[in-house]
Order: structure tokens, then C-alpha cells, then sequence
């Protein structure tokens, strides 16, 4: 999720020195990334703060106001993927060794992390624990054939809401949109983390592996970012129009848990076309920032270091949110004036902390403590 100096997941080559970036050419860090991660992060921040659109509501300010629900925190796991996957390519080049011990570190505090914020009073689900886990799935995969991560992502993607849903049918439950937490059972954090939760692992594998393919693609070169914008044009409209002739035709799924429910394409549906369309509209920002690195790296340097302290943003917005906003905001424009607020607050902050103090607070964290490694 995280950047840091030394130890970089979207650095190509060596690591920069400084909090200011290198004006040599030598420097491959790919800012796209950190202002994708940034945009994600205040998409996230948007959703959680609220108010959701109620039934009936419509115009442009409730559509601008919706739509980063569902999409920004695929834009955020396809992130991880992709930063994983950038972290371990000298190993997978050559034969240096994996950092699994800095992967094992980081997952475990995220982990502990996401199950010990979900206690705090902010109403909303915590992402960090399957973050977590996820960083656990890949971990096996790193040296793992395109191919092969590649079709583990497309059996997810079909597989995972076809068993969603037969163990809804089978248990006569229909699963919360909640995380688990540490007052929960074990057996509770576990189904909750796996497949009945927020952001179920069976399901969400597929974005943090599509994530994690991305990232073994050459993303400076110019075709590449072509290709992330055009195919991630496609991915996100075409699920969309699907849907919509689906609900001409068919009309909408009348059940909670039936098997109707695989046409739709509502976020957080958990159902293939949703995803497909999420991951592509993740696909084509990503592109679209990458494509602009000259104009990130001159015109948005805010929103590179915003990205790059991206954890303890996400961190501090949850306890902002429990200490400060909640039970509010109470109608749509609480929500705008709040979420304006604190996305210029996290962003000056972040850059005021990068340009002087490099490395954020939380991130440090997540480097494996040296005295471990010696």
C-alpha cells in the first residue's frame, strides 16, 4: 500500500536518497502510481465519510457524489497488487532472494491493524485486514508464471461470487458488509476475512492478483499505458451496458441471494460484472496517470506524496471520522463540505510531511526492522 525511501514497491531501480525526488534520469519511481494510490485513497475517503445516496435521489451532485462507491477501493487493492509485484522484480529477474520476511511483516501489521481499528466508532468497514491477507495469498505467486497468476485471477473472478452466493443458499444468510474485529470469535474473523465480509478474500483475490500481472508489465513504456487506457475503457463500460440490457430484458434480480444476482453490476455486489467493471475503470485511471507523468510529476506533486503516505491517511481518517464527524454528516451537503475539508487537510499535510520529514509515520512500520535482518 505503501512507499517508503529505502525500500520502495514502485521503484524500477535504485531507491531515491532524499524526500525530494532525483532530477538525474536515473530515478525510476513511477509517480503515476503514488497519485492513482492518492486518488484512491480520497475516493475511499469520500465513500466512507457518507452520507449513501438514499432511494429516489438523483442529479449530478448525488451521481459526482457516488462515484467513487465501488470503484475506489478496487482502485486501491489493484494498487497493492501492482506495488507487490514492483517490490519483488529484482528476485523474480534474477536470483536474488524473495523479501518474504518483509512481506510476512507488513501483512501481519496489517492485519493486527485492520482487526484492532475495526473497534473504533466510524460505521464503516476497515480494508486493512484483507489487505492483509491478500499480501499472504500473493506471497506463493511471486515467482509464479504470468500465466498462472493470470487464470488464478479469472477463477476468482468466476468462481468466487458463484460460492458467495450457494453458501448464502446454503445457510439461509445473507452476509454483512462488515469487517471483523478483534472482539469477534476467531471462527467469526475467519469467515469474515474469507468469504462473508466487506471485502471477501474469495472475491477480492481477483483484483490484487490483476494487480499484481499489471505490475510485471513495462508501465514506463508508452504502448503499455495505451493499452491500460484503452482495454480499462472497455472493461468499465461494456459490464455496465451489459447490466443495463440485462435489466431491460430480465428486469432486476428479485432476491437476495438467488442466482439472478450474478447479472448485477451494484458495488460491492460482489458479482462479476460489478468487478470486471471496477477493475477496468481502476485499469483506466491507472493508465491515464501513468501516461501523464511529466504532468504528475510537475502539476501534482501534492497528490504524489498524499500516495505516498497513503496508510497513515487512511489510518487517521478513521479516527477522525469515530472522534470527530460521527454520527453525522446528515444530508449531502454535510457530506461535500466534510469530505472537502479533511482531502485538503490529509493532502497539505502529507505534502508538508514528505518535502520535509520524507518516509510517513505508518509506513515506517511497515519496513521489516533492520535488527531482525542482520
Amino acid at each position: 500500500m505503501t512507499s517508503t525511501r529505502n525500500q520502495n514497491p514502485h521503484m524500477t531501480q535504485a531507491p531515491v536518497s532524499t524526500p525530494k525526488d532525483r532530477s538525474d534520469g536515473k530515478s525510476r519511481r513511477l509517480h503515476g502510481l503514488d497519485a492513482a494510490r492518492a486518488l484512491a485513497i480520497v475516493g475511499m475517503l469520500a465513500v466512507n465519510v457518507g452520507p449513501r445516496k438514499e432511494d429516489g435521489e438523483t442529479g449530478l451532485a448525488v451521481l459526482i457524489y457516488d462515484l467513487p462507491h465501488g470503484r475506489a477501493s478496487l482502485l486501491f487493492m489493484i494498487l497493492a497488487g501492482i506495488g507487490m509485484s514492483l517490490m519483488t522484480k529484482r528476485s523474480r529477474q534474477t536470483s536474488a532472494p524473495l523479501p518474504w520476511h518483509t512481506i510476512v511483516w507488513r501483512a501481519a501489521l496489517l492485519i493486527f491493524s485492520g482487526l484492532a481499528l475495526q473497534m473504533l466508532d466510524h460505521d464503516i468497514s476497515v480494508i486493512l485486514t484483507y489487505y492483509g491477507v491478500l499480501f499472504l495469498c500473493g506471497l506463493p505467486l511471486l515467482r509464479a508464471p504470468t500465466w498462472l497468476v493470470t487464470a488464478l485471477a479469472m477463477v476468482s473472478l468466476v468462481a468466487g461470487p458463484v460460492v458467495w452466493l450457494y453458501m448464502q443458499q446454503k445457510t439461509s444468510t445473507t452476509f454483512d458488509f462488515s469487517a471483523p474485529s478483534f472482539t469477534d470469535p476467531l471462527w467469526t474473523i475467519v469467515h469474515a476475512t474469507l468469504l462473508t465480509g466487506a471485502y471477501p478474500v474469495a472475491v477480492w483475490l481477483a483484483p490484487f492478483l490483476l494487480g499484481m500481472v499489471l505490475g510485471r508489465l513495462a508501465l514506463s513504456e508508452r504502448t503499455v499505458q495505451h493499452r491500460l487506457i484503452g482495454w480499462g475503457a472497455v472493461a468499465t463500460t461494456v459490464p455496465m451496458i451489459t447490466w443495463l440490457l440485462l435489466v431491460v430484458a430480465n428486469g432486476f434480480p428479485t432476491s437476495e441471494y438467488g442466482w439472478d444476482q450474478l447479472m448485477s453490476a451494484e458495488p460491492h455486489s460482489q458479482m462479476p460484472l460489478w468487478m470486471i467493471s471496477g477493475c477496468g475503470s481502476a485499469v483506466l485511471v491507472i493508465g491515464m496517470f501513468l501516461r501523464g507523468e511529466q504532468v504528475v510529476v510537475h502539476r501534482l506533486s501534492w497528490l504524489v506524496s498524499a500516495g505516498r503516505l497513503a496508510l497513515t491517511i487512511y489510518v487517521a481518517h478513521l479516527f477522525i471520522l469515530a472522534w470527530l464527524v460521527r454520527p453525522g454528516p446528515n444530508n449531502l451537503v454535510e457530506g461535500y463540505v466534510t469530505i472537502a475539508i479533511m482531502s485538503v487537510f490529509f493532502i497539505a499535510s502529507a505534502h508538508l510531511w514528505w518535502r520535509h520529514l520524507g518516509i510517513g509515520p505508518l509506513e515506517r512500520l511497515l519496513r521489516w526492522p533492520p535488527r531482525l535482518t542482520r
